[in-house]
């Protein structure tokens, strides 16, 4: 215990001693381990929190290195589940680690599912999968704080925390929220809040050209999906941001109590 206290005293005095004990004793899952989720581990991890379970089925590429955490020389082809399990360990040894080397899919999602979690984290970049962790969420009562694209943008000052169904600019979250109505029920009423909260940015996305320039305008029947050789363009302070944020945003949550800027 004195380990951990000269390791995270300093977040005690930001969250009070009562405060680091819930983040002591709370389980936090992280799915989806790239661009945005790498970091949002590595917030976690410095802040003491005591269970982590890191769910991604991916290894690390090469163009992998602008924007995620453990995207290094030497780490090229390793899986990015591990990769950061072992980080944790060197961050904080008390943590107890759970790795699970899949996606989260139909098949997959009530095993995944189904240890008790104090927050979840939906860094999924595919929407047919955010969508089904997103309803079961609401579905089970299960706490979980989800995200948009980080691709494309420049500006870390504009992300921000807001309902699902507020978000403006992102073109992943207007998909998912088509698929969450349709599909699963959500509130078809646009003002109508979907009580799950997001993190993203109100930046209008720049897009790559053919010809090697950059655009505001979409180029019609080009391929923007955020991947290792084509689409949208990223950077780590954007990436990061992101992570920052839902990490911020979990660890007030556990620390103070589960009060959300979008609930009132």
């Amino acid at each position: 215990m004195l380990d951990y206290e000269a390791r995270f005293g300093a977040i005690g005095r930001l969250y009070g001693v009562d405060g680091l004990k819930r983040l002591s004793e709370a389980h936090v899952c992280v799915i989806g381990l790239g661009g945005v989720g790498s970091w949002a581990v590595e917030a976690l991890a410095r802040t003491g929190i005591g269970k982590l379970t890191l769910i991604d089925m991916d290894e690390v590429c090469l163009s992998n290195v602008n924007r995620q955490l453990h995207a290094l020389d030497g780490t090229i082809g390793r899986s990015k589940a591990v990769l950061l399990g072992e980080r944790v360990a060197k961050i904080s040894p008390r943590c107890l680690v759970t790795v699970e080397e899949c996606f989260l899919t139909e098949s997959t999602m009530a095993r995944l599912l189904a240890p008790t979690f104090d927050y979840i984290i939906d860094a999924i970049d595919a929407t047919k999968y955010k969508c089904l962790l997103i309803a079961e969420a609401r579905k089970r009562g299960l706490k979980l704080i989800t995200c948009g694209g980080a691709g494309g943008r420049i500006d870390p000052s504009r992300v921000q925390v807001a309902d699902l169904a507020r978000s403006i600019n992102d073109p992943l979250l207007l998909q998912v929220r088509k698929t969450l109505r349709r599909d699963f029920g959500f509130p078809m009423f646009k003002r109508q809040k979907f009580k799950i909260d997001c993190v993203f940015t109100d930046e209008l996305p720049i897009f790559p050209t053919e010809d090697g320039s950059v655009s505001c305008e979409r180029e019609t029947g080009a391929d923007y999906r955020l991947n290792c050789d084509q689409g949208f363009g990223s950077a780590t302070y954007l990436t990061g941001t992101f992570g920052f944020f839902l990490a911020a945003e979990v660890v007030k949550r556990i620390a103070f109590g589960d009060v959300s800027p979008t609930s009132e």
